[in-house]
């Protein structure tokens, strides 16, 4: 079992199960997932889950955010739900999936290029790497090291509708060597950038690193194939159908729908262009400050397409260095609370979170660290657009993409005589700015204050909300509890009960969220908005639902007292497994404080926990 084991079956359960999943794909830090139903996906289980930051949905995708560890908890998911990994295939069921028309371009567009991403951030830090040789006087033009160091930097530029022709192609269920080869077709050296006479029409384009005619062509390729496959024989279809396809898609391909693809690409990119021009700075720098606005909403991708066209094609690009440095804007604010904050719990989440940031990922400090905290993420946002600044009165353009982060810097250094002051400047001044303001103004010991205030009679000033005890028995600290998923409180503050009577009743008047198939743990939200899990045992999942009753289904209302499942504690415990039950508040950041009972002991429908806030 691999150690992403668990996590990808908690995920894939409450995501709706295996028959809920269409498709999945992941970015640097997102599984993305099409689901059938987006409602039935248990939101408040996968956000409050350890190793799990939290949910997005946006362009038709539910976002399970993971952070840098992605890819190995996508292996897993794949591997249990019988997909293979990277195959990109939907299925008939994702052709019915009610979906935008821009929403099913713009997946198709991500899923070629997402593949390649760590390809191109690989060559395009080999280009700055050979920049830096070069202007140091390390390495000549002339030297065989300085050609192969070129070489490793350039191909995957030079020959990137290969790759992309072979990802869109999984994307659309066609053959991938075919969408490979309609790709080096179109990087064949003699027909690149020469006249050639077609229907009496001389027709000349360059295709080598371009980027939308490639996924137009699979696009148009796609169904044609699928047409051949029903008609041509199996003995011969293999062969046979892509000559067919190969014949007719190539030939309207450069006197169609390549020149077609590229007015597109450059009108859009035109488009754009002129608009940062219209109020170069204005623009950039509402470019900076919004950019992890949209991260938060996972459609930067969106921004960055066109603009990305321009670097594969070796033309820089200034629209994606105004939004490069917001990473430094995140990490200085991450940096200032923890070294500010006393709350243990979250510097044990700001130091990873600053970490990652440092390499560009910024989602575990967004999600984690200052969207809870909105004003320190505003700080950020405001950090960020410092940057923008920055680099339009210096003038800092994109060459190369070489990822994100500190190495990233790589790919703005301008190969013809880079600069590197200006870029440490565009670094050090969001980072400065956000750790200064976030330092002045981040206080935590407020809410310390706030809590005595509460405890104090002062209740004018907060309030309270009583959750009653759900189950009979021994109360111990949630600390203290034999699973270190609880004990560290990563799902929330609360209690454990040694469970002495094999009932479960409302903690309070609310309704029912959440309730597993395996009846073995229930989540509720109160009228007032506390949202509490109560999981009867440990490891008792795998019991699948056996000494389980439930009395409630999800979405019912119940009143505190109502019986919501039952259990046989004596049947669970001949079987081995633990009858402890972890009660948590799962949304504990809503709340100042979370007050446990003193009684070594409870009665189902006795105060057991005070909520503060």
């Amino acid at each position: 079992m691999g150690k992403y084991s668990k996590l990808a079956e908690d995920i894939i359960k409450n995501v709706g199960g295996k028959e809920n999943i269409i498709d999945l794909k992941h970015c640097i830090t997102r599984l993305r997932f099409n689901l059938k139903d987006e409602s039935i996906a248990n939101d408040d289980i996968l956000k409050n889950m350890d190793g799990v930051i939290t949910v997005m949905k946006s362009m038709g995708q539910y976002m399970v955010v993971i952070g840098e560890h992605v890819p190995h908890v996508y292996t897993e998911v794949c591997e249990k739900i019988g997909m293979k990994p990277y195959g990109g295939q939907e299925g008939e069921e994702a052709k019915e999936k009610k979906s935008s028309l821009f929403n099913r371009v713009l997946n198709v567009v991500m899923g070629g290029m997402g593949p390649c991403l760590n390809m191109i951030c690989a060559s395009g830090i080999v280009k700055g790497v050979t920049t830096l040789l070069t202007v140091s006087g390390i390495i000549k033009p002339e030297d065989g090291i300085y050609l192969l160091l070129t070489a490793i930097g350039d191909a995957i530029f030079f020959y990137l509708p290969l790759m992309l022709g072979q990802n869109v192609a999984k994307k659309l269920e066609m053959d991938p060597f075919l969408g490979f080869l309609i790709g080096a077709i179109m990087c064949y050296p003699a027909i690149n950038g020469v006249d050639i006479n077609l229907f009496g029409h001389v027709f000349n384009a360059t295709y080598t690193g371009s980027f939308l005619p490639v996924v137009f062509m699979i696009a148009a390729a796609a169904p044609l194939e699928r047409f051949f496959k029903k008609y041509v024989p199996d003995l011969v279809s293999n062969f046979i159908v892509p000559v067919l396809v190969l014949i007719i898609v190539i030939p309207i391909g450069f006197v169609l729908i390549g020149p077609v693809a590229n007015l597109i690409g450059v009108g859009i990119n035109y488009g754009m262009n002129s608009l940062i021009e219209v109020s170069p700075l204005i623009a950039g720098t509402l470019l900076a400050g919004f950019y992890q606005v949209f991260v938060l909403f996972g459609v930067s991708g969106v921004l960055y397409m066109f603009p990305f066209m321009d670097l594969m094609q070796g033309i820089p690009s200034q629209l994606m260095a105004y939004t490069y440095f917001a990473c430094f804007a995140q990490i200085g604010v991450v940096l200032a609370i923890y070294l500010k904050t006393k709350d243990k719990k979250l510097k044990s989440i700001a130091l990873p979170a600053f970490i990652s940031g440092i390499f560009g990922v910024t989602e575990p400090a967004i999600y984690g660290v200052t969207l809870p905290r909105i004003k320190m993420f505003v700080v950020s946002c405001i950090g960020s657009a410092t940057a923008g600044i920055v680099v339009y009165f210096a003038n800092i353009m994109m060459y190369t993409y070489a990822g994100m982060g500190v190495i990233g810097l790589l790919g703005l250094l301008n190969p013809k005589g880079p600069e590197i002051l200006p870029l440490v400047i565009a670094t050090v001044v969001p980072f400065v700015f956000s750790f200064v303001v976030a330092y002045l103004t981040y206080k935590d010991d407020e809410v310390e204050a706030k809590i005595e205030t509460k405890v104090d009679g002062k209740v004018e000033k907060t309030g309270k909300e009583t959750v009653f005890a759900p189950i009979k028995g021994e109360v111990a600290p949630l600390k203290e509890s034999a699973d270190a998923a609880f004990a560290c409180e990563a799902l929330g503050k609360g209690i454990v009960i040694k469970a002495e009577e094999g009932k479960v009743v409302a903690p309070f008047d609310g309704v029912v969220r959440t309730l597993f198939p395996t009846k073995h743990a229930i989540g509720i939200a109160s009228d007032n908005g506390c949202e509490m899990l109560i999981h009867v045992g440990y490891n008792t999942v795998q019991l699948e639902g056996k000494y389980f009753e439930s009395f409630v289904t999800q979405g019912d209302t119940v009143k505190k007292g109502d019986l919501l499942v039952s259990f046989d504690i004596n049947q669970i415990k001949e079987e081995g497994y633990s009858i402890e039950t972890p009660v948590v508040i799962t949304n504990t950041d809503n709340y100042l404080d979370i007050i446990e009972t003193k009684n070594k002991s409870v009665e189902a429908g006795e105060e057991l926990l005070t909520v503060i806030h």
